[in-house]
């Protein structure tokens, strides 16, 4: 995974983790990997659904697949993107779920 930023004081799985929260961070990214949550999914069937261009999706799935937060498969002349694992879609089941919570009032 690569580092735009200085994570030379932190503990590795820190920095690490720290770059995985910045590439989820991006909504455009956040989309596209929420896309291949539920089953295994085209380039092609990516862009189409979000409304974007093929070649932005291969861009943002070539980062995402170097994190391992996706993983790929081809199937004939077609690669499938879907979560790289049960900790990733997990994670985002997860914070969906948070979101989705109501406000109890005991915000400050």
């Amino acid at each position: 995974m690569s580092c735009h930023h200085d994570y030379s004081d932190c503990d590795p799985a820190i920095a690490q983790l720290a770059d995985l929260f910045h590439l989820l961070g991006d909504p455009t990214r956040l989309r596209i990997v929420l896309a291949c949550v539920a089953a295994p999914i085209a380039v092609s069937d990516i862009a189409s659904s979000l409304e974007l261009s093929s070649s932005l999706v291969s861009h943002h799935l070539r980062l995402l697949r170097a994190a391992r937060i996706v993983k790929s498969e081809r199937q004939g002349k077609q690669v499938f993107y879907s979560a790289a694992d049960a900790h990733i879609s997990g994670v985002l089941n997860d914070m969906l779920e948070h979101i989705a919570e109501p406000s109890n009032g005991n915000e400050a």
